[in-house]
């Protein structure tokens, strides 16, 4: 996309040198940041005067070596986020109030963060060692953003950091030559570039190109390595762009959609700013389908469709998706933005990089309109075969139903092919319980060990014993999906998800929405089986306390599951959630409904429905 439209121009002639490259105000140009509203400017010195005379948390070497050693991330990763992010809320801080009273702070952090032997966090590193490569000679996710951000602190306080000792911005410019702009120039092998022959791209390569390419523009004087700069990053992102589908959907799911399409939108800006303008591709279709996923992923309030590696509450970043929707004239995506940035206030716009927190205080203008979230009716992503379906447009009150086809090979897959979830007046019924908190565990081959990545703990038939196997081999076929004015509807067949262990001739699956009045949603299995078995189990995941009868209905708070009662019984299993990142979306513990036949068969069809109860 960017190199077909621009691979042929002499990029050197459209990239601004370093001398001219000026995105946005240093703290010395005191006009803009005094211009900002005073509730923004109050809310950055805040948090910068709870940050004065901050001590800076350890990372010794036998916490690196903690994931090695136990497989824990956080323990080494807490202090390590924590050091980042308050020297960018001192730098903002600083820049903001313009006193001078934040520099030596801001000095410490900087020393801090060039004094550490790797910037690739344990989880990914490729040494092989307990300990980081001394070396520097890999990028990871948070090395690159480490690199922005001492680019970023460099090109805004300067000045006042060289009234202390010119040698503070050398040893930024020292560092992140050689631990960013040098191997990034002279490495075609990290595989998030995509030149080698690993398979398709993910966030990583949006997400570091944009940190990367942000380092080169504001600290790279040789307009050579610029232009080479530029051009690798836009090679990239081309390799990235190839692997989606056209309908924009982040397979990764809208958690990762923030580092992601998110990322996608750094990196356009950064290309947009850097060229006056001059490279540009927002009117292609599928940039602007990249942006919209998060519109369509939402559910209510902080919940968004939490397929794969996705918590179902997500903090979006409003300023972003403002921006993104006002660069592509999608005023859903600003009502989506406008409306997150009424409900957190001004603090929102100074949250994540400062590739993002500078544009949404300069760039935001609008953010604050009265908005409210689009909450679209209708959504059908067909190339990764993903529906979803509320009763009414732009209205959390009623049913809304999700649900999946796709493989089980997709980018931080779950064993999950034909996954469905539901929820009542924007709360939750029946759920995905997402993931956990990341550990050595998560993305070794033990993954499908985890029980929120095995199809028994999604809303997922098991069949003699036997679940979902991972691979892209294991998918959904004969997919038909239809919405009009009554409803809305999905069908496929799951059996190709399974093993053929697990005796499944045919298993089809259909989902629908009805609406008006006595709405409901709809699950219906259709199976065939070899032989018949009463090995079948048919779970329903859910964060509400179940209460069941022998009548076939099942209570949940407002809403009511009914099937069969004379086919199939149901038990209810307790969940109970020890995991940080569950916990935060479900609460303490969570509840596993298990229908079983009361009898062996080796075919019939099952209707189960949710509607409001009474």
């Amino acid at each position: 996309m960017l190199t077909e439209r621009f691979g042929q121009a002499d990029l050197s002639n459209l990239i601004q040198p370093l001398d001219r490259y000026h995105p946005f105000p240093t703290a010395d140009e005191r006009e803009r940041w005094g211009a900002l509203p005073a509730k923004v400017r109050g809310a950055a010195i805040a948090q910068g005067e709870t940050l004065l005379g901050y001590t800076w948390p350890a990372l010794p070497a036998v916490l690196y070596m903690d994931f090695t050693r136990t497989g824990n991330r956080s323990r080494y990763e807490g202090p390590y986020f924590a050091r980042r992010n308050v020297l960018e809320s001192l730098v903002l801080a600083e820049c903001v109030e313009g006193k001078g009273r934040f520099v030596d702070d801001i000095v410490n952090g900087i020393w801090a963060l060039s004094e550490e032997s790797s910037w690739v966090i344990p989880a990914h590193s490729n040494r092989g060692g307990a300990l980081g490569d001394r070396t520097n000679d890999w990028i990871d996710l948070f090395a690159a953003e480490t690199g922005d951000l001492l680019a970023w602190t460099h090109y805004l306080v300067r000045s006042r950091l060289d009234v202390v000792d010119p040698l503070i911005s050398d040893r930024i410019r020292r560092e992140v030559k050689s631990r960013i702009l040098d191997p990034f120039l002279t490495h075609d092998d990290y595989w998030w570039m995509g030149s080698s022959s690993r398979g398709r791209l993910n966030n990583w390569s949006p997400w570091c190109s944009s940190n990367v390419l942000a380092s080169f523009l504001l600290l790279e004087p040789d307009a050579e390595r610029r232009t080479q700069a530029v051009r690798k990053a836009m090679q990239i992102v081309d390799r990235w762009l190839a692997g989606y589908h056209p309908d924009g959907c982040c397979d990764e799911g809208p958690s990762y959609w923030g580092v992601a399409g998110a990322s996608l939108l750094d990196c356009l800006e950064l290309l947009r700013g850097v060229s006056g303008e001059k490279i540009d591709v927002y009117d292609q279709p599928l940039v602007k389908e990249i942006g919209r996923y998060i519109c369509r992923a939402h559910i209510s309030g902080d919940y968004f469709v939490d397929f794969a590696d996705a918590p179902a509450k997500v903090q979006i970043p409003a300023g972003l998706v403002y921006r993104y929707g006002r660069r592509i004239d999608d005023p859903r995506m600003m009502a989506l933005g406008s409306w997150v940035y009424g409900k957190r206030g001004p603090r929102t716009l100074l949250g994540g990089s400062f590739l993002r927190a500078l544009p949404n205080l300069f760039d935001s203008q609008g953010i604050d309109a009265p908005a409210k979230p689009p909450l679209v009716r209708d959504v059908w992503l067909e190339g990764t075969q993903v529906m979803a379906a509320r009763e009414k447009e732009g209205s959390n009150r009623g049913l809304y139903l999700a649900a999946k086809g796709g493989h089980n090979d997709e980018s931080h897959n779950h064993n999950d092919v034909g996954e469905f979830i539901v929820y009542l007046d924007g709360k939750p019924v029946l759920v995905d319980a997402g993931v956990g908190t990341y550990t050595a565990k998560t993305f070794s081959d033990q993954r499908y060990e985890i029980w929120t990545m095995q199809s028994a703990y999604h809303n997922l038939p098991t069949v003699n014993g036997v679940q979902q196997q991972e691979g892209e081999e294991f998918r959904a076929s004969g997919l038909a999906y239809r919405a009009d004015d009554a409803g809305a509807e999905l069908s496929m067949d799951v059996a190709g998800a399974y093993p053929a262990s697990s005796g499944i001739k045919s298993w089809r699956r259909t989902y629908r929405l009805r609406r008006g009045r006595g709405a409901y949603v709809e699950a219906v299995d259709e199976f065939e089986l070899e032989r018949p078995t009463s090995d079948i189990t048919l779970s329903l995941l859910t964060p509400l306390t179940p209460e069941t009868n022998d009548a076939g209905t099942i209570t949940l708070g407002r809403a009511e599951v009914s099937f069969d009662g004379t086919a199939l019984s149901a038990s209810v299993e307790d969940v109970p959630l020890d995991d940080d990142g569950l916990r935060s979306s479900w609460g303490a513990h969570m509840s596993r409904i298990v229908l079983r036949p009361k009898a062996a068969t080796a075919k019939a069809t099952w209707v189960m429905r949710i509607g409001r109860k009474g």
